[in-house]
């Protein structure tokens, strides 16, 4: 589907304040019997839902003790030498990339149904083994419509699954709150994600400083200068859609004077606009991506189907996970002027809204052109893969500094107590 069919499909402007679907859109599904449930009923009992719990908690809190450990290790290296310091960072980003993908395929498991238009069709492939190879390149911004938390899980796999790895250099924006949770707040921390209050006059510093650090230009040995590998991944809706955001979306809507989409949040342009503003002459392109989760009812929302329970524990995760990919290339986009960007970006969406209009319809988002895309099953225009990894014992890598340093540890014991004897001898 072109960008001007998309645009066909997409209603004119209403200057009038849309009110007609904020009440049913302001509904919670949350108490939607068994049966209802897109995946259907419970997979699992009462306890072994606990046992899940349980092996899941062990799993994933294991797994990021070791990651802040062996960033604590590296953490010296801000001192002594700043590349060596990302590159090590990068490291443990590509092993919580192992964790949360390890982590889907063993409690979570879903197809993931991937097509995009013209410009990304032919850097998609499915692999002999199954899976999918992506060929994005080292640089780029990511922009989705934000439908459930998981989101950015799904996202981040596809860092993994692309060709070169790029799990290991995914930036995300995130609320302040979240790098206070334990554990996890200095996880990301080190990950060097942005931290955003939402408001522009405090957000605005700290944002230029990272992007100034994401464009940073480097010398190699020969000479040649590079930039470090970046994926920026941005949710313009600022929140994953919900009755409450589809209130706020709609009063914003009004506010401002135009039409409310129906299936997206309307996007905030201002952090998007001063992030490409600050990046631009280092980014080609922004990729976007269009997300949808299977059965999820018209008007409804994937927050009140799949929860953290619900994917996880209870055998309940999305029957598929559907991306529409495009990109755009940044010159193309208007960066003169914030109010021509802001209009660009909404245009944007509502060909989004077209796009997600088609999957509510019809269960597909619009098959890739021509044969760049080849899937499963005589699927033409679609890659029907899973989220795994390509070995499955690959996580144990993120064990790998740790067991070194204890191995370490254990032989300079060793030989100190040795030396010790030796002495009182």
């Amino acid at each position: 589907m072109t960008t001007s069919e998309l645009r066909q499909r997409v209603q004119p402007r209403d200057e009038t304040p849309p009110t007609g679907n904020i009440s049913a859109a302001a509904v919670s599904t949350a108490d939607v019997a068994a049966d209802e449930h897109p995946s259907g009923k419970e997979s699992h009992g009462r306890w072994t839902q606990v046992l899940r719990v349980l092996a899941f908690a062990i799993y994933f809190t294991s797994c990021c003790l070791s990651i802040v450990l062996t960033q604590l290790i590296g953490a010296p290296l801000y001192f002594v030498n700043r590349d060596l310091y990302d590159s090590y960072m990068a490291l443990t980003k590509q092993s919580f990339g192992l964790v949360i993908t390890t982590m889907t395929h063993w409690w979570g498991p879903t197809t993931i149904r991937i097509s995009g238009d013209a410009s990304v069709a032919d850097q998609i492939r499915q692999t002999p083994d199954g899976l999918v190879q992506f060929s994005f390149p080292e640089r780029l911004v990511m922009i989705a419509n934000h439908q459930i938390y998981t989101d950015w899980l799904y996202l981040w796999w596809v860092g993994y699954a692309n060709s070169p790895h790029m799990h290991g250099y995914l930036y995300i924006i995130l609320k302040e709150s979240l790098k206070y949770i334990p554990i996890m707040g200095q996880g990301m921390m080190f990950y060097g994600f942005i931290f955003m209050s939402r408001k522009m006059s405090v957000d605005r510093p700290r944002l230029a400083h990272r992007l100034g650090r994401l464009k940073a230009r480097h010398t190699a040995p020969d000479g040649r200068e590079y930039l470090n590998p970046m994926w920026l991944l941005l949710f313009p809706e600022g929140t994953n859609a919900s009755g409450n955001g589809r209130v706020k979306s709609a009063k914003w809507a009004a506010k401002i004077g135009v039409k409310d989409p129906e299936h997206v949040l309307l996007p905030r342009s201002t952090g998007m606009y001063f992030c490409l503003g600050e990046l631009k002459g280092t980014v080609d392109y922004v990729y976007d991506c269009t997300v949808a989760y299977e059965g999820i009812p018209r008007g409804s929302y994937g927050e009140d189907y799949f929860s953290l329970s619900s994917t996880y524990f209870q055998g309940r995760p999305p029957k598929s996970v559907n991306f529409y990919w495009r990109r755009f290339r940044v010159d193309d986009i208007p960066l003169d002027s914030a109010e021509a960007f802001e209009v660009w970006l909404r245009e944007r969406w509502y060909e989004k809204d077209a796009l997600m209009e088609q999957y509510v319809s019809t269960g597909r988002f619009p098959a890739s052109p021509g044969e760049a895309v080849a899937g499963t099953d005589g699927k033409e225009g679609f890659v029907e893969t899973e989220v795994r990894t390509r070995y499955p014992w690959e996580f144990i890598q993120i064990f790998t500094v740790l067991g070194v340093v204890a191995l370490l540890v254990n032989v300079l014991f060793k030989v100190w107590a040795r030396m010790v004897s030796a002495v009182s001898v």
